[in-house]
Order: structure tokens, then C-alpha cells, then sequence
């Protein structure tokens, strides 16, 4: 039972209030758009939640029933249809009355019952101080989204009219609600479009989380100096004699900032409350989209507009179906002037988002309705959670999506896609199909060959340039911007460690099966699935994956499997000396240690460890004697004749200290082929330095050959490898 309600409540239809109360008829005023009949309906849900909330208090002292009708007031002032009205009536009723499901049901229909079971499931979640729970119940708010956008517009409605009226909680309560509406309410509201209940959402954040600021700025606001006023009587008069000069049918509307929008621009871009206000803004509004354009051009012909300050988001529109015109003029009085220009339509939108023209079957409306885009995008969501491997992962992909800043590009084609801002070709490539992306190999960025780290800027044209052997790399991560593109690396790298895992267990558990005298292939079938039944392996693949990362060493799994009472001791067989090849490809199985980095060419030796699989080392490094105590740990491994690719290695350079020199290294490094990673200085006087390179190489030729141009350089007076 929620806070501040009694547990005295009533069967429904134990009573009917008499009379209709005034916030009855407040909320049948705003919703004046409904038929006589869907009155009715909406008048009888009032009179079934009354009773099945009878008793109930909110802390204020009034009658609980109050809040969900002022829920469906909210929802009814943006012109949502007669079941989220009802269902908003009885939000509260099945998790706190003895109202049912199948009562509601039978009164309402299956619709709204199942909006209110949905909003129901979203009040149990609660997002406390824990990270992974707050992150585990907004995935899940997410998923009631996915079945019925009505309900997380009922639960935003909700969360709003406990703003309004949230004096009656302590302070820290105040200041705890707030915050969670400020992190994952109102960007859910921008995201589906409704900039009335985002704006109000964040300015009462605000003002119960920093009142004296509030109150301070909104005083600000309310004392605008009479000369401002007049500025800004002037410049709408100028404006709308342009216009209607032009003969266009407008709107024109002042707008008013509020405190939150203000206090967050002085706080981001470190400006002064009179740098902020220094700005008049203005809507346009018309009607029809060349009616857009043609105010466009009759305020650009009043007042200069400002070089690079134009948004045109009719012809691109945001990602949350937001469309409208933006320029900024030089204005009278030395102060920017910024116009928003829009039909009545897209204001419509701008303000309620998703609510707008509400049609709840999806694809009822055209596909650049906010309801698609909002369908679209939640879609997205649930495929990339099933994907994630945690509900943080979750939480933090979709960060990106919850406060975007789009860049708008072109496919070959010429379609647009809408991406985050610092979006990387890689991200445009995930973004136009999966496959695409983990086949991505580079890019032409308005017809340029690039890079997949190339940020994209609005307006390029983008295609990617994929190879059917190419697959994802660990070093994406580090630049994609992109819930999707992120998602699909991980579970990409994910199942390619798990392939890596079982070739490499494989050849390891035959390996010491060999010394046995047996082989997988040559086990008895039902001994093997024995086995894996004891110990809950669902598939070979899954002990095999074990045995690469160290949880089983191979020749513990191999007596298990054969049976045998001990493992053979004292003596070799064979097979004992036959090494494991590797590539160097074994990626999350096979690691290269850091104190000798080994390479293509150097003698080697592998250490199992638990967890992390197997450890490569130099045979001259200095760690293997410590390594020889453990001598089950050891792995027999060796360069396959096919390795290929980059390793690491370091070289420690003795040179002259003088002006021009680690150019001159750097230089002969690069000409080498070698790609630097990392340079510093180790020692350092008057006449000599001793540098440290960490460099990629690919075998130990071509070390070598690094080398030798280093030591042609006559200001180099020692080269050798550091171990």
C-alpha cells in the first residue's frame, strides 16, 4: 500500500458519492472533446474508483480519489482518449482497493483493465539508491512501454500531479523524487515528444531540489525591466507587420523561459543570468509547410539573420518527431532574436509528442507520426536489452538515446538517418543494418575513404565498406557512440571469445587426453554425457570453453572423463612433447603477458589461470621459474605457421638529449611500418636520454628490422628489447 492511503477501503459500489464535486467537473471541462456518451463512461469510472478508494487519504489530508482524477485531468488537457482517461481513474485501484481486474473488466473492458494491471507493474517498481535495481525496474518500465505507450503516459501524468503537490512530503523526500524525475522521467517525456509535461516536469525538479535558486531566478524573471518589455512589444509588432505584409495567416507567440531552462544554460555554458535572458524568442505559427518557408524568408527580410545558426528539423526532423524551422536574427537592440517557425500541426506535436492526435493502433497515422517514431525507438530498446548482458549495460546504452543531440545523415541512397551527436561512421553502419556493422571494414564520407572513427557532422553522405571475413574488435568500443552499435559489439566479441574458447579447450583437452591413450572422439558416448550431466554443462562446447579459461585444467577433465584412478606419474607418453599451435587470434582465451610481450618467433611457453585462460610468456622471462612450482599449470604451446597480426613490444632507445630527436625516432619507427602506442622518458640529463617505446610489430623479423633503422640514426647510441 502506497504511503499517506488508510487500509479502511470499500467493495466498489458500496456507496455512490452525491453530487459531482468541482475537481470532477474540471476534469469533464477538459475533457469536453469526448462524446456525451464517453462522459458518461468517464463520470461512472469516477464513481467506481470513489468508492473503491473510500477512506483512503493522501498526506495533504484530501481524499485519495482526488489524485487520479487529476492524473486524468492532465492526460485529458493533452486529448487522450476515453480508456486512458478511465484507466488513469483507476490506476491505483487493483494494487491498494479490493477492486479486481475482472471487475474492471466486466465494467470498462479488457483495454482499460490491462492499462491499469500495466501501470499497476510500473508502481511496484522502485527506483532506490542501488544502481542495478534502479537499472533492473527501468528496463522493465521500458517493456510495459513496448506493450502499451499509454502506460507510461499515464505513469508520467501520475508522476506529474505528484510534483504539483509535493509539499506534503518531508524534505529529503522532496529532493529524492525530484531527482529520479529530473534522471528518468522528463527524458522519457522529451524522448516521446511532450515538451509541456518535460518542461513542467523539470522546473518543478528544480524547484524542489534548489528552492532559493528557484525562487530567485523566477524573481529575476517576473522584475523584467520595462525597457525589455518594450524591446520585445517592438520587435513581435515589426515581425508581425512583415508577415502579414507578405500576406501570411499567423500566430505569433512570445516565449517565455523558464527558471530550469534558464538556471541549466548559466550552469552548462557558464553564462550570467543577463547573458541568458539577453535573448528574445519567438513562435511563428502557420498554415501550411510552404507557408514555413515563406514566413522564413519575410523574417530574414526584417532583421540579418546570424551566419551558421539555421535549423531546418521540417525537412529532417528530430528524432522524436519534433519539426519546425530554426533561425536566429540580429535584432534591433544588439540582442539574437531566435524564431521558430511551424504549422499548427507540428506545434501540436512539438508540445504534446505522442499525444498528439492520439491513435492508438500502431500504423494508424502516417510513419512519420511521433507514435511510430516513439514504437520505433522503444523496439529498438527491448532487442538491444536482450542483447545486453546486465541491466547496467542496459541502463547505460540507452543513456544515449534518452538525451540526444542528433546529426543528420544520408545513406547512398538517400535516406536519412538521425544519429547521436559525435556519432562515428561505425555508428552509421550499425545503424543502417547489424550485419553491415560487424562486417564494416572502412568508410566514404562524401565519397572520401575514411575511417570508421570519422565523426559524422549533418549533412555527409555515408557508405560503408564491409568484407565478408571482417568481424567486430574490442577497440570499437572505445569510440562508438550508439546504444545499438554497442550492444551489437559486445554480444558480437561475446560469441567469438565463446568460439575461441572451445577450439582452443578442444585442442587442449585432446592434448591431454593423448597422454592418456584416449581421445574425445574415442570416449565412450555415454561416459561423455554422464560427465557433462554431473557437472551441468548443457554441451561439450560449454566444458571445453571452461577447460580454455582455466576453471577445469586439461588433464584433471581428462582423468575424470577416462575414469582413471590417477594420472600417470614419473612417466611420458609419446604424445607428451606435442605442442598446442596458436594464432594469436584467440581473443578472451589467450592473453600475452605484459612483463616479456612476447612475439611471432620468440620461444614460448603457456600458464593457466583460472578465469583468464592461458597466459603467454617468453621463455626468457624472468616470471617462468616462479611458474616451473606449478608445473599442472603448464601448457605446451607454440607460433602456428599462419599467425598473423599486430603484437606489442618495447624497445628501450639510448639517445642524444637534444631538440629533434624522439621526431627523428619516431620517424624511423613509422618507416619501419610499426604503429606507436606509447613514449616516455626513462632517464633523462644534460647529454643523454634513455626512451621507452611501446610499438606493434609483427614478428620477431620484423622487430629486427625496426631495430637496425633505429640504429642507422646517428643520434641513437643503443637500441634493445626490454624484457
Amino acid at each position: 500500500m502506497s504511503p499517506g492511503r488508510s487500509a479502511n477501503a470499500v467493495p466498489p459500489h458500496a456507496s455512490e458519492p452525491e453530487g459531482v464535486p468541482e475537481y470532477v467537473r474540471k476534469l469533464e471541462r477538459a475533457a469536453s472533446y469526448l462524446s456525451a456518451e464517453q462522459l458518461a463512461q468517464l463520470r461512472r469510472a469516477w464513481q467506481v474508483g470513489a468508492a473503491a478508494h473510500e477512506g483512503q487519504l493522501r498526506k495533504s489530508g484530501e481524499a485519495y480519489i482526488t489524485h487520479p482524477v487529476a492524473v486524468a485531468g492532465v492526460l485529458a488537457e493533452l486529448g487522450l482518449d476515453t480508456e486512458t482517461l478511465i484507466a488513469a481513474i483507476l490506476h491505483d485501484t487493483i494494487e491498494d482497493t479490493p477492486l479486481t481486474h475482472a471487475e474492471i473488466v466486466a465494467e470498462f473492458g479488457e483495454t482499460v483493465a490491462e492499462l491499469v494491471e500495466g501501470v499497476t507493474k510500473l508502481d511496484k517498481l522502485k527506483f532506490r539508491d542501488r544502481q542495478e535495481a534502479a537499472a533492473e525496474s527501468f528496463r522493465k518500465m521500458l517493456l510495459a512501454m513496448s506493450r502499451d505507450l499509454r502506460v507510461i503516459m499515464i505513469k508520467l501524468a501520475d508522476r506529474l500531479h505528484n510534483m504539483r503537490t509535493l509539499g506534503a512530503q518531508s524534505p529529503d523526500a522532496r529532493r529524492r523524487i525530484a531527482r529520479e524525475t529530473l534522471d528518468i522521467y522528463a527524458p522519457i517525456a522529451q524522448r516521446l515528444g511532450m515538451n509541456l509535461v518535460k518542461s513542467e516536469l523539470q522546473d518543478l525538479s528544480f524547484r524542489a531540489m534548489f528552492p532559493w535558486r528557484h525562487a530567485v531566478i523566477d524573481k529575476h524573471i517576473r522584475s523584467r525591466p520595462v525597457v525589455r518589455r518594450e524591446a520585445m512589444a517592438q520587435i513581435e509588432v515589426q515581425l508581425s507587420q512583415s508577415l502579414a505584409k507578405e500576406g501570411i495567416d499567423h500566430r505569433l507567440i512570445s516565449r517565455i523561459k523558464t527558471p530550469w531552462s534558464i538556471y541549466n544554460k548559466m550552469h552548462a555554458e557558464g553564462k550570467s543570468f543577463d547573458q541568458v535572458m539577453d535573448v528574445f524568442g519567438f513562435r511563428v505559427v502557420v498554415g501550411s509547410v510552404p507557408d514555413c518557408y515563406h514566413a522564413l524568408g519575410a523574417v530574414h527580410a526584417q532583421y540579418k539573420p546570424l551566419d551558421g545558426r539555421f535549423r531546418d528539423f521540417i525537412a529532417i526532423p528530430k528524432a522524436n518527431g519534433y519539426q519546425s524551422l530554426h533561425t536566429v536574427l540580429f535584432g534591433p537592440y544588439g540582442s539574437p532574436i531566435e524564431v521558430q517557425i511551424r504549422t499548427e500541426e507540428m506545434d501540436l506535436i512539438a508540445e504534446r509528442g505522442i499525444a498528439a492526435h492520439w491513435s492508438y493502433k500502431f500504423g494508424a497515422e502516417a510513419p512519420n507520426s511521433a507514435q511510430s517514431r516513439a514504437h520505433a525507438w522503444i523496439v529498438e530498446l527491448i532487442e538491444n536489452q536482450r542483447a545486453a548482458g546486465s541491466s547496467l549495460e542496459f541502463l547505460d546504452n540507452v543513456k544515449v538515446d534518452l538525451f540526444p543531440d542528433e546529426v543528420y545523415v544520408f545513406t547512398p541512397k538517400g535516406k536519412i538517418l538521425s544519429l547521436p551527436r559525435n556519432s562515428t561512421a561505425l555508428d552509421f553502419a550499425y545503424a543502417v543494418h547489424t550485419d553491415i556493422g560487424n562486417r564494416a571494414v572502412a568508410a566514404r564520407v562524401d565519397k572520401k575513404l575514411a575511417p570508421l572513427r570519422t565523426k559524422l557532422v549533418s549533412g555527409q553522405s555515408v557508405e560503408i565498406i564491409i568484407a565478408k571475413s571482417a568481424t567486430p574488435k574490442p577497440q570499437w568500443l572505445e569510440f562508438v557512440v550508439t546504444s545499438k552499435a554497442r550492444t551489437a559489439i559486445r554480444h558480437q566479441l561475446k560469441q567469438l571469445e565463446h568460439e575461441y574458447a572451445v577450439q582452443l579447450g578442444h585442442r587442449m583437452l585432446d592434448s591431454a587426453l593423448e597422454e592418456l591413450d584416449s581421445s574425445l572422439e574415442r570416449l565412450p558416448q555415454q561416459r561423455l554425457e554422464a560427465f557433462l550431466a554431473e557437472h551441468r554443462y548443457p554441451r561439450l562446447e560449454a566444458l571445453l570453453a571452461d577447460v580454455a579459461l582455466g576453471n577445469w585444467m586439461p588433464a584433471q577433465a581428462a582423468q575424470a572423463l577416462t575414469a582413471y584412478a590417477e594420472l600417470r606419474s614419473g612417466s611420458q607418453s609419446r604424445h607428451s612433447q606435442e605442442k598446442i599451435l596458436i594464432t594469436g587470434s584467440e581473443r578472451g582465451v589467450v592473453s600475452f603477458a605484459q612483463c616479456c610481450l612476447p612475439i611471432p618467433g620468440d620461444e614460448i611457453m603457456g600458464y593457466h589461470t583460472a578465469g583468464k585462460g592461458v597466459v603467454v610468456h617468453r621463455l626468457d622471462c624472468p616470471n617462468v621459474a616462479e611458474f616451473r612450482k606449478s608445473p599442472d599449470r603448464w601448457v605446451p604451446i607454440a607460433w602456428d605457421p599462419n599467425v598473423s597480426g599486430d603484437f606489442d613490444a618495447a624497445l628501450l632507445i639510448d639517445v642524444e638529449n637534444r631538440t629533434g630527436v624522439l621526431a627523428q625516432v619516431a620517424a624511423a619507427v613509422a618507416q619501419s611500418q610499426s604503429n606507436i602506442d606509447r613514449v616516455e622518458y626513462l632517464e633523462r640529463d644534460m647529454h643523454a636520454a634513455v626512451l621507452r617505446f611501446s610499438i606493434q610489430v609483427r614478428d620477431r623479423n620484423h622487430l629486427a628490422e625496426v631495430m637496425r633503422r633505429l640504429r642507422r640514426l646517428h643520434v641513437v647510441s643503443g637500441v634493445r628489447r626490454q624484457l
